[in-house]
C-alpha cells in the first residue's frame, strides 16, 4: 500500500487550524497529528496550508469547453479533459458537471443540447484512469421545456447522477427579473427590433404557461423516493422556498435575495451560491450579494458556477473580509456540498476520509493551489 506523509502544513481542520502531519495509507488518510512529523521521505509543505480537495457541486465549465465560441462545436470527451484539467489545477477533486436538459437554445440562440455528449464522455471516463477529478452528473432541468420529463427519465438510473435542480429562466421572474439584461445578452450576436424581442417574450411565457407548472409537478414526483437530492433553483420569494420545500425539496441553489435565503434557513434547507459572486462582491444579474448572504450566517456551500478558480479564492476571501472563519469557509467549498450530495467519504482532513488534499500557497493575497492529490495520487 502507498504511504504518504505531510508535514509541516497548516492543516484547515474543522474547527481549527493547526500546524501538523497528516498520514496517508492506500489512498485513505490514516492519521492527523499536530506538530511536524520527521519521517523519512515526507513531504514538506514548508508552512503552506493544506486543505481537504473542493467538492464542487454545480459547474457550467464543461458545457461552455464543448462550445468555446457560438458557432465550434468540440468533441465530447476533448472538451471533458480540458476541463477536467483546469478543475483540478485550481483544488477541485470532485466535481458535479452541471448539464442542462429541457432547454433546445439559450437567450443567444445557441444550443443547449449537450446531455448526450456531456454523459457519453463521461462514462467513457468514469473507469478509464484519464480523469484528474471524480466528475458526477447534475442535471439541471428547464421547466418550461416541452420534453425536460421524458429526458430525466432516460438519467433517473444512472449511477452519475448525483442532483437534480429545476430551473424556470423565462423573462421576469426568479434571476431574470431585468428583462432589459436579458435582452442585452440576446442582442450579442445582433440588434432585435422590438417587434422581434417581444415575439421571443410571447414565446418564452407561452412555453412556461403551457409546460412549468405541470413539469414540476411530474419531476418532483418522478424524483420522490429516490437518494439523488433535489434543488429549487434562483428562489426570489419566501413563497417560491415554502414551495419547494412543501414539495420536499432540501436544498436552495442560488437564492436571489436576503429573504429567500432567510426562508431556506428557517425550513431547515440547505443554501448554495455561486463563488464568483463571492470574488467580485456581486451577482452578475444584480441579486443578493453572497457576501451578504454568508455575513448573516445564512450561507451553507459555494460552487464554481462558471468559473472554477473562484472556489479556493472565495473561501479564503470570506474569511479575510467577511469576518467568517477560515475552517467554516473551506466548509462550504469541501465538507459540506459533500455532505449535501451524499459523499460523505471526502470533504474533511479526517482519519478514513480520502486523501484528497490540496497544497495552498497564498500570495499577493490570492490562495493557490501549489499542489493536488486525489486518493493519495497527485494530479495537479
Amino acid at each position: 500500500m502507498r504511504k504518504l506523509v505531510f508535514t509541516n502544513a497548516r492543516v484547515v481542520g474543522r474547527k481549527e487550524v493547526f500546524e501538523g502531519s497528516v498520514h496517508v495509507e492506500g489512498g485513505r488518510i490514516s492519521a492527523v497529528d499536530r506538530g511536524t512529523a520527521t519521517l523519512p521521505g515526507a513531504i514538506d509543505l514548508e508552512g503552506d496550508y493544506l486543505l481537504p480537495g473542493l467538492v464542487d457541486v454545480h459547474t457550467d465549465n464543461l458545457e461552455r469547453h464543448m462550445l468555446p465560441r457560438s458557432a465550434s462545436r468540440w468533441p465530447g470527451g476533448a472538451a471533458l479533459l480540458a476541463h477536467d484539467a483546469q478543475v483540478a489545477g485550481v483544488g477541485i477533486t470532485t466535481v458535479l458537471d452541471a448539464v442542462c436538459i429541457g432547454l433546445e437554445h439559450d437567450v443567444e440562440g445557441r444550443s443547449r443540447d449537450f446531455y448526450h455528449d456531456s454523459l457519453a464522455a463521461m462514462q467513457q471516463a468514469a473507469d478509464s484512469g484519464w480523469l484528474r477529478a471524480q466528475h458526477f452528473l447534475h442535471l439541471r432541468c428547464e421547466l418550461p421545456g416541452e420534453s425536460v420529463a421524458s429526458l430525466l427519465e432516460m438519467f433517473l438510473d444512472e449511477p452519475l447522477l448525483r442532483l437534480v435542480s429545476l430551473m424556470d429562466h423565462t423573462p421576469g421572474q426568479r434571476q431574470t427579473t431585468d428583462v432589459s439584461r436579458v435582452r442585452r445578452i440576446a442582442e450579442r450576436r445582433g440588434t432585435l427590433s422590438d417587434e422581434e424581442w417581444e415575439r421571443k417574450l410571447e414565446v418564452a411565457r407561452r412555453r412556461q404557461e403551457q409546460h412549468a407548472a405541470a413539469n414540476r409537478a411530474r419531476l418532483i414526483e418522478m424524483m420522490r423516493g429516490r437518494q439523488t437530492p433535489v434543488a429549487s433553483h434562483d428562489d426570489s420569494t419566501v413563497d417560491h422556498v415554502e414551495e419547494a420545500h412543501a414539495s420536499g425539496i432540501r436544498i436552495s441553489e442560488f437564492p436571489t435575495t436576503l429573504a429567500a435565503a432567510e426562508a431556506a434557513r428557517r425550513c431547515g434547507m440547505t443554501t448554495v451560491m455561486g463563488a464568483p459572486n463571492v470574488v467580485l462582491g456581486r451577482s452578475n444579474s444584480g441579486n443578493v450579494s453572497a457576501r451578504e448572504v454568508a455575513g448573516a450566517g445564512l450561507l451553507d456551500c459555494l460552487s464554481s458556477d462558471y468559473a472554477p478558480v473562484s472556489m479556493l479564492h472565495a473561501a479564503f476571501l470570506l474569511a479575510s473580509e467577511n469576518g467568517n472563519s477560515l475552517p467554516e469557509c473551506v466548509a462550504m467549498v469541501s465538507a459540506n456540498p459533500a455532505a449535501m450530495v451524499g459523499l460523505d467519504d471526502r470533504g474533511a482532513i479526517e482519519d478514513g476520509r480520502r486523501a484528497d488534499l490540496i497544497q495552498v500557497r497564498v500570495g499577493g493575497g490570492i490562495p493557490r493551489a501549489h499542489r493536488v492529490w486525489r486518493d493519495g495520487e497527485r494530479v495537479a
